[in-house]
């Protein structure tokens, strides 16, 4: 057999829906994948049995069915201020994954260097090596995951195509303040980079936080991209439905990279999720709020546990500091938490460019009996190993 790829060898499958395949086989609680276990919205559930019945089982338009389009571009500019074209400056995607795939390759040319923050969702790495582009990695300094700009002005004179910035963070929950958008975007237009902004948990932001769209920010309409996905805000991670959002510029190449990966999204569900982008702007407060009682439930669990963790700003996940248990690495003790606690959670490591294995990363998108039914598993940690 011919050998494959050397790209391939830069990274492994994803470590995350590696232990969910673990959680399964143990019967263990799955707080590591991070979707929900309750329903979407209700008028959701309506509009898909309905698009089940319509005309929509064949192909949409490859980047995105029409009335869709026109329902998310109406959303956007409602939450984010942004006018926006859903005929020249949109590309409906397979998910938030597709979207930062597309938004990667047609930013980038083979050999082109791309700023990453670490810690950094797995997909980065592996989106910037399969397009060809090298990682340029910016440490985020716990507890509070801020940046150091010397740092950060060093990367950029390496002369980066792109930065990646995922704004709420997965995983430390850090939300990006207007201060430091403002001052990335500047080294991206001073270096002339793009600036690929990941946003899918928008509207899980904890008060006093606020989310700022970089796409508002003066300057932005040429130089910022933004990754998004309909997965989080509206319970629907299956759904697989996400986008792109550019100038029209840069979408009218994006379309051709997005055409010959998945075609497009699938039709009847782009279709039912109109529902869900005519919700009024009391969901998102809604959400905001259901989030909030989540977060604080479970970090509650958590202190019970006697180790520190970190305490989100924003999305819905937590590292929990496990190098007092005595674990050789955080693969050991995630395993280990699965195995004899009977809860999944990632190990940190797999977020973190730097040797960092003190971490298991949960989420707390689950109903809130089985928030607390792991928080009674978790307590086991308190006596140790």
């Amino acid at each position: 057999m011919p050998e494959t790829a050397q790209r391939l060898q830069g990274f492994t499958e994803s470590v995350i829906r590696g232990m969910t395949r673990l959680a399964t086989q143990q019967g263990a609680i799955n707080l590591s994948q991070g979707f929900p276990d309750f329903d979407p919205p209700e008028e959701l559930l309506v509009a898909l049995e309905r698009a089940t019945r319509g005309p929509h089982h064949q192909y949409a338009v490859t980047w995105g069915a029409p009335r869709f389009r026109q329902a998310l571009a109406r959303k956007i500019t409602r939450c984010s201020g942004v006018p926006v074209d859903p005929d020249q400056e949109l590309v409906v995607t397979c998910g938030s994954t597709e979207a930062m795939m597309v938004a990667m390759m047609t930013a980038c040319n083979p050999g082109d260097k791309v700023i990453v923050f670490s810690p950094f969702y797995e997909n980065y790495a592996a989106d910037a090596i399969l397009s060809g582009a090298e990682p340029i990695y910016v440490p985020l300094h716990p507890p509070y995951f801020h940046y150091d700009p010397e740092e950060l002005a060093r990367a950029f004179a390496q002369q980066p195509k792109a930065i990646v910035v995922c704004n709420p963070s997965n995983p430390t929950g850090k939300v990006f303040t207007r201060e430091e958008l403002t001052e990335i975007l500047a080294l991206a237009e001073k270096y002339d980079a793009f600036m690929i902004m990941d946003e899918p948990y928008e509207h899980i932001v904890y008060e006093p936080h606020e989310h700022v769209y970089a796409a508002s920010l003066p300057g932005a309409e040429d130089r910022v991209v933004t990754c998004n996905s309909l997965s989080k805000t509206y319970s629907i991670t299956g759904w697989r439905l996400g986008y792109v959002q550019a100038s029209a510029r840069f979408i009218a190449q994006a379309r051709k990279v997005h055409d010959f990966l998945t075609v497009g999204a699938a039709a009847p569900l782009q279709e039912a999720a109109v529902a869900g982008l005519e919700l009024p702007t009391s969901y998102y407060a809604g959400l905001r709020d259901l989030y909030t009682r989540k977060r604080d439930v479970f970090l509650e669990c958590l202190r019970a546990t006697g180790l520190p963790f970190t305490d989100p700003q924003g999305a819905y996940y937590v590292l929990l500091d496990i190098s007092s248990l005595g674990f050789a690495c955080d693969h050991e003790a995630a395993k280990w938490i699965i195995e004899h606690i009977g809860v999944a959670g990632v190990p940190g490591s797999s977020f973190f460019r730097e040797p960092i294995h003190q971490y298991v990363r949960f989420h707390f998108a689950k109903k809130e009996e089985t928030l607390r039914a792991a928080g009674e598993k978790l307590q086991a940690l308190a006596r140790g190993r």
